[in-house]
């Protein structure tokens, strides 16, 4: 008996070990997980003032550890099933043609893929925000959520030539390594936070197209005055690269409207601060989606995007990081319920377009319930 227990015992250590070395090995070579940091790399990040002990930084304390009662209470959440957690059906998304957006236009006008991803066009560039394009935002698609629509409104290979790709995070839900190699060759530039640069060298983008940014700074681009922002926020591809790259948001301004993308984050000062440095806005793309009380250091309550909104001063707002996937413990419809109420609550002027639909900010848009067909 004791011979059989010892056999037992040594098989699932033979197994432990082959799990963890598998681990080990996969997140080593897959591509999807990344670049690394040279110490070339580490000595900037230090000069940002921003990082300390081999990791950014939030401007205020900002709580992500779970202890052992949070755990099993989101555990049991977790398979105990969230009603309402995705579309009873595929979502409709309206279709775009390649030649529609090609076509000349005076004010900005976007598309939004669901999420947190938009193609953006204003004055004669295109730009693509969070480019998420895949059909699920995990290193392993195939056990990942899927995307509420089965087709994008527009493939990458119809797309017209992206004069920029901002990025506000590194979290695959937001940087999505297959859609930046379908895009790499018909982009020019890659806007991104410090550190993400390791990721794009690392899959094959030319140094030279790559910009890094830490929090406040400012360039022209192209006739655009672009400057990265702050956020509340982490960052991180693996298992052990917890905020080694920067979390942000950005400012977009041009001769004719200035636009807001807050990226993802937790409710904070900085809000204001953004508002009164660069705005007023005339659009915010404002998160609001995948959030819980658990976690509302680090992702916003739909109550706290109206609150934000308001803060960063803009004329208009659009809830973002919702309507693409499940990554929360709330019904997929929570967030534009609650934000749309608070909203109108706090008098500020909300849209929420359909997937697909090219909309211009400054243009009256009324807002279709199109979520409803679910209810």
């Amino acid at each position: 008996m004791l011979k059989l227990v010892k056999k037992i015992m040594l098989l699932a250590l033979i197994i432990d070990v082959a799990l963890v070395g598998g681990i080990a090995i996969f997140i080593n070579v897959h591509p999807e997980f990344g670049g690394s940091h040279s110490k070339e790399d580490l000595a900037r990040y230090q000069e940002t003032g921003l990082y300390e002990e081999s990791s950014f930084k939030n401007k205020i304390e900002t709580n992500m550890d779970m202890d052992f009662k949070t755990i099993v209470s989101v555990t049991k959440d977790f398979f105990g099933g969230i009603p309402r957690s995705e579309p009873k059906e595929k979502i409709q998304v309206e279709y775009v043609d390649s030649l529609e957006l090609e076509q000349p236009y005076e004010a900005t006008r976007l598309m939004w893929y669901g999420h947190s991803a938009f193609l953006l066009q204003m004055e004669g560039k295109n730009i693509l925000l969070d480019p998420m394009l895949g059909e699920s935002p995990t290193p392993v698609k195939f056990i990942g959520p899927k995307r509420y629509s089965e087709d994008l409104p527009i493939s990458i290979q119809k797309l017209p030539k992206i004069d920029a790709i901002i990025i506000s995070h590194d979290h695959y839900d937001h940087l999505d390594y297959p859609s930046i190699i379908a895009l790499k060759d018909k982009t020019e530039s890659f806007l991104v936070p410090m550190g993400v640069g390791a990721h794009f060298r690392a899959w094959g983008v030319p140094a030279e197209q790559i910009q890094e940014f830490t929090w406040w700074d400012e360039i022209k681009f192209k006739g655009l005055d672009l400057a990265f922002t702050p956020s509340r926020h982490f960052s991180g591809r693996g298992i052990m690269d917890r905020n080694t790259t920067l979390w942000g948001s950005w400012v977009i301004k041009g001769a004719q409207e200035n636009i807001y993308f807050s990226g993802d984050g937790g409710y904070g000062p900085h809000f204001k601060e953004i508002g009164e440095k660069y705005g007023p806005f005339d659009f915010a793309m404002m998160e609001c989606g995948q959030y819980d009380m658990r976690w509302k250091d680090i992702h916003m309550m739909p109550e706290e995007t109206a609150q934000a909104a308001a803060d960063v001063n803009t004329k208009l707002m659009m809830p973002i990081h919702w309507g693409g996937f499940t990554l929360g413990m709330h019904s997929w419809t929570d967030p534009i319920e609650r934000v749309s109420a608070k909203a109108r609550e706090l008098g500020i002027p909300l849209i929420a377009p359909q997937i697909g639909q090219i909309f211009e900010p400054k243009a009256s848009l009324k807002v279709e319930e199109w979520w409803k067909v679910d209810a």
